[in-house]
């Protein structure tokens, strides 16, 4: 079989769409049973889907972050628990290799194992204590020196991916000191251990369950960075939140047109489809994911054609996109189980399933009232900025 990296872009669109088709058959099983779907990341593994966001300078398929929006939309569409999940690994394995975030020894070593053996990673910050980290609250997580050895205990929450997952890079506060430090922890460690807790109405295969660490020694070079108070600089990779909830919202509208399209009560001649009401519906649905859409890959095609200065002013354009496009996936979900009818809420339809999964984006980084305000405080200083300069003429 060809990986990805084999094929042109429009043949890598293919192929990923073909193998994700396939994670609609178990979708409505695991999320019912809450189980962890590895079939789905073992296909996507076969096909080299992993490495496919890692820098070309290291290995991989050096794709831009366009087009990693477009996979995740596509796999987002049958099953946005696996989106959602490999969206972690695939873009934070970019981002730390774009700006070259860890010593290059460091990061040549995971991805190394990313290609060759498809290991996953992903960032596990957040607490019950602390709540989202994008609120700044201090680790409860200790690191602890001990000779050229880093001894972590802790507990992280929201760990998604835990049960398949390699690569944990977790926050800890260094005892003795003020910081903040990342580090990667090889989840076969001694004293590792996930904690089944994930009972989640949404994305329930996520398999997001805690993540534990009980004197877990980890090395020097483990230690990748620290945490810088303040302003965090503009993350383009996060944009996989917003292209999944797209992807599931456009599942939803494809699930509804099927259904318009279809049904003839007896009370009608011909379709559903037919009616002004229902028609209001699915243009409303259709101007809302377009909107959508060029909102999406516009912002992401202007992040690949920008340099770092400019990516670093880009961070009031990224917030926004999720924060649109995750309520305008919402408002899409709704409108199509209005069309479907109650039948939209059975247990056995997938509507409620995407119902479910699409509200989870409200609580994905950055948060609604961070963003609103951010713009706010944009537009204000633009105002100033105008009058300071007008008074300096």
């Amino acid at each position: 079989m060809d990986t990805l990296q084999d094929l042109e872009m429009n043949e890598r669109f293919q192929l990923i769409e073909e193998t994700a088709k396939q994670f609609q058959e178990t979708s409505q099983e695991h999320d019912e049973n809450i189980t962890f779907p590895f079939e789905n990341f073992e296909a996507l593994k076969r096909i080299g889907y992993p490495q496919l966001s890692v820098p070309a300078e290291y290995g991989g398929g050096g794709i831009s972050l366009h087009e990693l929006m477009k996979h995740q939309e596509i796999i987002a569409k049958y099953d946005g628990a696996t989106a959602l999940s490999i969206g972690w690994h695939m873009g934070i394995i970019m981002d730390i290799g774009e700006k070259k975030a860890w010593k290059e020894g460091k990061y040549k070593k995971v991805v190394a194992d990313v290609i060759e053996n498809g290991a996953l990673i992903n960032n596990l910050a957040t607490e019950p204590a602390t709540g989202s980290p994008t609120r700044g609250g201090r680790p409860e997580t200790t690191a602890r020196r001990d000779g050229d050895e880093w001894v972590l205990n802790g507990r992280k929450t929201f760990a998604t991916l835990s049960p398949i997952l390699k690569y944990a890079v977790v926050s800890a506060s260094i005892e003795g000191s003020d910081e903040v430090g990342n580090f990667v922890v090889d989840t076969a460690l001694k004293g590792v251990q996930v904690d089944e807790t994930w009972n989640s109405v949404a994305m329930r295969a996520s398999g997001s369950h805690d993540f534990i660490m009980k004197d877990v020694r980890v090395q020097e070079e483990d230690l990748v960075s620290f945490r810088t108070p303040g302003r965090k600089a503009p993350a383009g990779w996060l944009l996989h939140i917003p292209a999944c909830y797209l992807g599931i919202a456009r599942a939803a509208q494809d699930s509804a047109l099927e259904f318009a399209t279809t049904y003839s009560p007896n009370s009608i001649k011909g379709t559903i489809s037919e009616l002004p009401n229902v028609q209001e519906k699915l243009g409303r649905i259709e101007m809302l994911l377009m909107e959508s859409e060029y909102f999406l890959y516009s912002v992401a095609r202007q992040w690949d054609e920008s340099n770092e200065e400019e990516r670093s002013r880009m961070g009031s354009e990224l917030g926004a996109v999720k924060t649109s496009i995750v309520n305008k996936a919402v408002e899409a979900v709704d409108l199509a189980m209005r069309v479907v009818g109650a039948k939209s809420l059975s247990a056995d339809n997938e509507m409620q399933r995407y119902y479910r999964n699409v509200r989870a984006g409200l609580h994905n980084p950055p948060m609604d009232d961070m963003v609103i305000i951010g713009l706010a405080k944009s537009s204000i200083g633009r105002v100033e900025s105008a009058k300071k300069e007008k008074q300096e003429i």
